[in-house]
């Protein structure tokens, strides 16, 4: 076994709690060649395709990466902003905001940082970095409300392959979902209010989650029961009844069937069916990204209206609503029991690690 290098230790450091919010991803740049090497981590992933790596090695290598890296750079050109990728920049200003929350709940030291699943900051280089800075217990809370093996669990792989080369490893805890949490639904339902009140209600209000292939349900994924609850307990905190929401699911690729009904074969009926108004929303993307900013508001918008429809609203993802970032304060100082605390005392500490580092070096430390 080849571990990482240990970083410096001095007798007499302060330990800290970390918490790392854990996101999917993003190009350094809207340019095909840097799509390629993101697309061909991300779908290099065996959680994110599930077919015999040999066959999946030709399809991704001989065709994808010649052709998708293109597209793909065109359509995250047009939701690209003057700070980066959209989702880089929500998560980072989450990251930020959640330490501001959380400082004003706990006094013990800690540490709230963000990472990508696939991409940069990467996840191992942000928990050495969290290491370094001193944390010795670190809380993994993915930017996914509902849990899924392709989404959720592969971001708890990547923090566990790297503790499997930590010599010194730090106590890991995993949030695994929130997709029924009290607080998250409040959130939405705030969320969508605040855009209702600003331009009306629409005739129906479509859901609209990430899809997965349809074998995942039948291989035990809990990821469609959960993104089915959300959205129940979501249309009850509106007041909606059956025919004024819709549940659906987007982003299918390939030739594979993926859970149904779909997003776009559902805003081109609505169209035909001479629903005027629909506005979507995306309740499992807890930050605007592509599929939210180019497949929905663009694209989606584009369907419905040339199916026949007259108004189209895309409501924001959560983003930094003061609603979910109280939230995900709540769900992380739910998960952190034990860990913090909201009594310590910093003059206390520190003559406590004072006299911790005179006893080591009493007994020979070095430093």
């Amino acid at each position: 076994m080849s571990y990482l290098k240990e970083p410096d230790y001095t007798h007499g450091q302060q330990a800290k709690t970390g918490i790392l919010l854990i996101n999917l991803g993003t190009p350094e740049a809207p340019t095909a060649k840097a799509l390629r090497p993101y697309l061909k981590q991300f779908l290099s992933d065996p959680r994110v395709v599930e077919i015999p790596r040999a066959v999946w090695w030709l399809i991704l290598n001989g065709i994808i990466l010649n052709t998708r890296p293109k597209k793909s750079a065109e359509k995250y050109a047009s939701i690209w902003t003057g700070n980066g990728s959209p989702l880089k920049v929500h998560t980072e200003k989450q990251a930020k905001l959640l330490k501001g929350w959380l400082g004003e709940k706990i006094a013990s030291p800690f540490l709230v940082d963000y990472a990508m699943r696939y991409g940069n900051p990467s996840v191992p280089d942000t928990l050495a970095n969290m290491k370094a800075a001193g944390c010795d217990r670190i809380l993994i809370l993915p930017s996914y409300p509902q849990y899924a093996a392709s989404s959720s669990a592969t971001a708890f792989d990547a923090a566990y392959a790297w503790l499997l080369k930590t010599r010194n490893q730090p106590a890991l805890r995993t949030l695994k979902h929130y997709h029924d949490h009290p607080a998250y639904i409040h959130a939405l339902a705030a969320n969508i209010r605040d855009n209702w009140q600003m331009h009306g209600r629409p005739d129906v209000l479509l859901m609209s989650f990430h899809g997965v292939p349809r074998y995942t349900l039948d291989k035990g994924d809990p990821y469609h029961c959960e993104c089915q609850k959300t959205g129940r307990l979501l249309a009850e905190a509106l007041g909606l009844d059956a025919k004024q929401f819709r549940l659906t699911f987007q982003s299918r690729f390939g030739r594979t069937e993926w859970l149904q009904p779909y997003t776009d074969k559902t805003l081109e009926a609505l169209g035909r069916e001479g629903v005027k108004r629909v506005d979507v929303v995306a309740p499992g993307f807890t930050a605007d990204c592509l599929e939210t900013l180019e497949e929905l508001a663009m694209e989606g918008r584009a369907s419905f209206l040339a199916a026949g429809g007259k108004e189209f609203h895309y409501i924001p993802a959560l983003n930094e609503h003061p609603r979910w970032i109280d939230a995900l304060g709540q769900i992380a100082l739910e998960n952190l029991g034990g860990w913090v605390s909201d009594s310590w005392d910093r003059d206390t500490a520190q003559a406590d690690l004072a006299a911790s580092k005179q006893r080591a070096l009493q007994a020979g430390a070095a430093s």
